[in-house]
């Protein structure tokens, strides 16, 4: 099977209690140690992966560098991994289908709202892009839609509900209403229809939990590179302090 189609199929059969767990690797290294620790596929984070670069998030990074690093994460693993391209950066959807596919990506993550002005795309304009992404990859991508009205929006579910509708109507194979509270994801999950991503945070519901409550793929975003990176720093000044 090709590795979309690989990544597809885990997304659905599952039971509520075990839903597609996705770590993100920010680099070569991360990715084989997660590979290595039998998750069956990865969902890179832009924020992750920006901050091993040395940029910052949304839209820091050049595309070019971005594409390279997935590059070199997928050469790493031999499990699919999804990508997170923030936007697009801007690319016509011909041009990301195919940088996505040359870096050997299984998948993408777009989200609906600017990086660089904090505003939301128009639903249907971004359902419109979406299908257009859809159309010149076929089923060669798994697509994950970020609705990010938790997060710049009114926060409502039923606006993320009309946005998810749209988007899975235009072809996303997931919807990722990015900081959605934990207790509206049975309502999200159900009035969606398609599988649902839900983000796991430090102190909230573990995977599992999010699973029961209706998330059928769980990750991480840039939390695991920033534990990683605390834990770097901490272990810096022991040796600065000797």
């Amino acid at each position: 099977m090709a590795a979309a189609d690989v990544l597809r199929a885990l997304h659905h059969d599952r039971e509520p209690d075990d839903p597609l767990v996705l770590p993100g690797p920010w680099d070569a290294a991360s990715a084989r140690a997660f590979a290595d620790a039998g998750f069956p596929a990865l969902a890179t984070p832009s924020a992750g992966v920006s901050a091993s670069l040395g940029y910052e998030d949304g839209g820091g990074t050049p595309p070019e560098a971005m594409f390279a690093a997935v590059a070199r994460i997928v050469r790493s693993v031999d499990v699919p991994v999804s990508a997170d391209v923030e936007d697009g950066y801007g690319l016509p959807p011909e041009e990301l289908v195919e940088r996505l596919l040359a870096a050997g990506a299984a998948g993408c993550n777009l989200e609906d709202s600017d990086p660089a002005t904090g505003e939301l795309q128009d639903a249907r304009r971004q359902a419109d892009r979406l299908a257009e992404v859809r159309a010149a990859a076929g089923g060669r991508l798994v697509i994950n839609a970020r609705v990010d009205t938790f997060l710049r929006g009114d926060r409502t579910p039923e606006t993320a509900i009309e946005r998810g509708r749209l988007y899975a109507e235009a072809g996303a194979d997931c919807v990722y209403p990015i900081l959605a509270p934990p207790e509206l994801l049975p309502v999200l999950a159900a009035g969606i229809g398609v599988p649902l991503n839900a983000l796991a945070v430090p102190g909230g519901p573990s995977p599992r939990e999010l699973g029961g409550l209706g998330a059928t793929r769980v990750t991480f975003g840039g939390g695991l590179q920033r534990q990683i990176a605390g834990e770097v720093r901490a272990l810096a000044q022991r040796l600065r302090n000797g």
